[in-house]
This record gives structure tokens, C-alpha cells and sequence, in this order.
């Protein structure tokens, strides 16, 4: 009796020992990456030509020379030939629900010098120098009650060197678009009820904390749906 009432404490300390380092390793998950809050965001789309304050085509983006036929067609903003979350007249062979920041971890060859210092992730998400360590990284959006949940595809607004803002604890500087740090996809609009020009705020997140909806629809995409 005496070695099975040790045993048993023994396996229920191992469990107790594997909850407190799960509920820690959660924890410290939902820690690692604070809310950026208050920010002005803007709208933009794959396709989209320069004017007015947007000087920069959206058909190709800092990570991909042909993002428009990579996406699979031009990503019409207008809700008027949109249904759940895609254009109406082609099904997008990338996530829908994508996004911008103003830092590209990509130099003309390599990365940026202070990217293996600045960038939280970047050692473990290393796959050589010609692979951004940005591109695809998940990132929560929330607008009071609602949270959207896109990919960083992009760098922008304006700025693609502010990882003092993307990284740490500086605001978004003056710019043409009222200060905006965040550019979103027609997706993200639609989920979140946006204006063109509005206030969010968002979060880096893993993958794991990234829960089933909209933006993870294996008919879009099906690469990134097979773990949920």
C-alpha cells in the first residue's frame, strides 16, 4: 500500500508540475505581445493604384514582386461586389484578411542589420536570408467588442524602417493619413465595421492563439487552415 500511495503522489505531483508549466507557458503566450491601442487605421487592397494620399501601386508589396496574381486577382474594396469576406467574381488563393505594418525586415540582400535584434521572433522563424521572418506573421485587430485576426503581407503606411513603433513602445508619426500605423484589407474592414479612415487597436499573437473564423476558411486558404 505504502509504494502505491508514493507512486500515486508521485504522478499527481508530475501532473500538478505540467499544469502550473502549461498555465505559465499560456500565460506568458498571452503576455509576450501588448496592445498597441488607439491606432489610426486606414484601408487599402491588393490591386489598388496610387493616388491621392496612397503613392505606392499595391500590386506587387515589400515580400512579393507579384502579390496581385500570387492573391489571384485584384482584391475590389468596393462592398458592392464583395460576399463573406471575398470579391464576388474570383475565390483568393491567399487569406483575405491581411494587413500592413510600417517595417520590412528585408534588406536588398539579407535583412536589416537591427532585424535579428529588434524583430521578438526572428531567430525562430529564420529560413535564410532571402525569407522575411514578417511575412505571415498573425496579428489581432480589434475595434471594441470585435476582434479580426490577419497576416502582415505588407509594409506600410508610408514607412517600412519604424520598427521603434512595429516593436516597441513609440507612436505612429504624423503622415498623410491622419498618423496612420496600420494599413487593413476590405476583409478586415467588413468583419470589424470600419470607416476608411477609424481607430483600432492591435497585437502580435501566435498561431495558437489565432481562433477558428473567417480568416481561416480552408476553401481560401488552405495552408494555413489544416491546424484548427
Amino acid at each position: 500500500m505504502k509504494a502505491i500511495s508514493i507512486l500515486s503522489i508521485s504522478a499527481l505531483a508530475v501532473i500538478v508540475a505540467g499544469f502550473l508549466k502549461a498555465k505559465q507557458s499560456a500565460l506568458a503566450t498571452g503576455k509576450r505581445y501588448s496592445w498597441k491601442e488607439n491606432i489610426v487605421t486606414t484601408v487599402f487592397w491588393i490591386g489598388e493604384r496610387p493616388a491621392g494620399n496612397n503613392p505606392v501601386p499595391n500590386r506587387v508589396s515589400s515580400w512579393d514582386k507579384n502579390w496581385t496574381r500570387s492573391y489571384g486577382g485584384f482584391d475590389d474594396p468596393n462592398p458592392a461586389h464583395r460576399r463573406n469576406y471575398i470579391p464576388v467574381n474570383f475565390t483568393p488563393r491567399q487569406n483575405p484578411f491581411y494587413c500592413a505594418l510600417p517595417y520590412n525586415d528585408k534588406a536588398a540582400t539579407g535583412h536589416r542589420p537591427e532585424a535579428p535584434r529588434v524583430v521578438p521572433w526572428f531567430t525562430e522563424a529564420y529560413r535564410g536570408p532571402g525569407v522575411s521572418t514578417c511575412k505571415d506573421r498573425w496579428v489581432a485587430i480589434r475595434k471594441r467588442n470585435r476582434t479580426a485576426y490577419a497576416q502582415w503581407e505588407d509594409a506600410g503606411p508610408f514607412r517600412t524602417d519604424y520598427w521603434q513603433y512595429v516593436f516597441g513602445n513609440e507612436r505612429p508619426k504624423p503622415n498623410l493619413n491622419k498618423g496612420a500605423g496600420l494599413d487593413v484589407s476590405p476583409a478586415v474592414r467588413d468583419y470589424l465595421g470600419l470607416n476608411e479612415t477609424d481607430v483600432t487597436d492591435w497585437r502580435f499573437v501566435e498561431f495558437s492563439e489565432v481562433p477558428r473564423g473567417p480568416w481561416s476558411t480552408s476553401r481560401l486558404h488552405p495552408q494555413i487552415a489544416k491546424p484548427f
